[in-house]
């Protein structure tokens, strides 16, 4: 295996923890991790969860810190993340009108968390 394949899938490998160490997190403050990895034809969501009647998308960034994952973040993954969650929520019941928060999970390299909820609000 080459080098940038070997880094291809240590990144990859990381993300999936990463993404494991949020749904958990999320797990424990109880709510419903209903997707992982959920693709629509925008794109992909990280991990979707439900807060009562509502929708949680969330997309985990991991770094060597927590300030390097935010910086990962950029205006087309956010696109794609909006595009991505309308898909989704024409799977509800309630559809476009369901309530919806778009957070951002940054973890370290320690795998320590940092949830940024309504992350998009601005956006």
């Amino acid at each position: 295996m080459r080098a940038n394949q070997e880094r291809g899938a240590t990144s990859y490998h990381a993300g999936l923890a990463a993404e494991d160490i949020v749904a958990k997190r999320y797990t424990r403050a109880g709510y419903s991790v209903l997707a992982r990895r959920w693709r629509g034809s925008a794109g992909e969501i990280d991990l979707v969860a439900q807060d009562g009647d509502g929708i949680i998308f969330i997309e985990v960034k991991k770094s060597r810190s927590h300030a390097q994952a935010a910086a990962r973040l950029t205006r087309r993954q956010m696109d794609r993340i909006f595009g991505a969650g309308s898909e989704f929520l024409a799977t509800q019941p309630r559809g476009q009108l369901t309530e919806v928060r778009f957070d951002v999970a940054l973890v370290d390299g320690q795998g320590q968390v940092d949830v940024i909820e309504n992350a998009f609000m601005d956006a």
